[in-house]
């Protein structure tokens, strides 16, 4: 999901951000996978406990699924996950991957379909994300006007990931047209586009793309 070094100044910029009030909430997207398959999909976000919650993202179609979960705290003014999980189903090819946060050790690990290679441990650092709460932590940030450079763990591996600012674009979102802020960023292979509309909880668009190919798209329709 082009990679730029955060320095530590923004490291500790991060740190110190203030989490915005957490509201559940319901998103309605349409999906589009790999460029071919059209699905529905459905961001949520739900208590789970004291100070925790589990956000959610589910894509589903007759042919293919894809469901992305995280358990994240809230903790010392900020955001960290705690456990999150990744499966996807395409015809007859399944996968799923597990993920725990340990805090205490300060350490992650991965499980499920992974390589031996990706099982971990890779030590965590203050301020540290999965590819999900970076959803809410870039709705969040860009409304503040923060930097938007961010270190992400996931798939055994921890990432130093900046997005860059693209402009306004509009948008629409339930046939209302919208001004959006545009962000991106490339790794590798990888390259996620996102659109931000001040006021609602949740990206308006996403574009995930893969070796140059639609990999998702996510266009929302309603949220609540």
């Amino acid at each position: 999901m082009k990679l730029l070094r955060r320095t530590a100044l923004a490291t500790l910029l991060l740190a110190s951000l203030p989490a915005l009030a957490v509201e559940p909430f319901v998103a309605v997207y349409q999906a589009n996978v790999k460029g071919t398959i059209k699905a529905n999909a459905q961001m949520t976000l739900s208590p789970a406990g004291q100070d925790r919650w589990n956000y959610v993202l589910d894509v589903s179609s007759p042919v293919a699924s894809v469901r992305q979960a995280t358990v994240f705290e809230e903790h010392d003014g900020g955001w960290r996950p705690l456990s999150g999980t990744d499966s996807t189903q395409m015809l007859m090819k399944k996968s799923q991957k597990n993920t725990s946060f340990d805090w205490v050790k300060g350490e992650a690990r991965w499980s499920g379909d992974v390589k031996p290679d990706r099982v971990g441990p890779v030590k965590l650092h203050a301020g540290d994300m999965d590819a999900m709460l970076l959803n809410l932590a870039l709705v969040r940030d860009v409304a503040a006007g923060k930097s938007l450079s961010y270190r992400m763990v996931e798939n055994g591996t921890a990432r130093n990931q900046t997005y860059q600012t693209l402009g306004k674009e509009a948008v629409s979102v339930g046939g209302k047209s919208h001004t959006a802020t545009k962000v991106r960023r490339t790794s590798d292979d990888k390259q996620i586009t996102v659109w931000v509309v001040e006021g609602l909880p949740v990206p308006a668009r996403i574009v995930q793309t893969k070796g140059g190919k639609d990999d998702l798209e996510l266009t929302l329709k309603s949220v609540r």
